[in-house]
């Protein structure tokens, strides 16, 4: 079952190239979806994840089925506290847009971890195994806004710098005069 889930925040990103773990190529491309608690988003993934688990499952989910929707309160990163979060993964690389459709690569610098974004999502059941499971495919990202960075928030240096462009000193001269 297919949904877009909208104005919600990046994580873990990994969509121009697919996801290490632990040194080792997933051959995933990833994302993790931070929503807020009291989100009408969150309703709709559950929506989503029921409707998909009576269809594989029947009326009843089976004992021990794991969801990909999951607590942000349990996990001490930026930004997960008050949040539900899962995680969305595909083997093909995804649609990656800014906000006009235009299409986005690495070198632009986002989707990054800590902003917002659109993210087209469908849900699959599980049943092998590996075990029993309700997962998020990953069909495309679309950035939506700024925000936050998590993490180091990139590099900062900009900041250690004053502006010098009036200055009339010569930077060529002896450093240690």
């Amino acid at each position: 079952m297919k949904l877009v889930a909208k104005g919600v925040r990046a994580s873990f990103p990994c969509l121009f190239e697919t996801e290490k773990y632990n040194g080792t190529d997933t051959e995933k491309y990833a994302i993790t979806l931070l929503i807020p608690k009291d989100s009408d988003t969150v309703k709709q993934i559950k929506d989503a994840m029921a409707a998909v688990s009576a269809e594989k499952f029947g009326k009843t989910p089976p004992k021990g089925l794991k969801l990909c929707l999951q607590d942000g309160d349990e996990k001490e990163y930026d930004g997960y506290a008050d949040h539900v979060y899962l995680k969305a993964t595909t083997k093909r690389r995804p649609v990656v847009i800014d906000k006009d459709k235009t299409p986005l690569t690495a070198d632009d610098g986002k989707p990054y971890a800590g902003c917002y974004v659109n993210a087209s999502i469908d849900f699959w059941a599980m049943d092998n195994q590996y075990g029993k499971r309700i997962l998020c495919n990953l069909n495309g990202v679309q950035f939506a806004k700024d925000g936050e960075p998590f993490g180091s928030g990139g590099n900062t240096a900009m900041g250690d710098f004053d502006d010098i462009s009036d200055s009339s000193d010569d930077a060529g001269d002896d450093p240690f005069a």
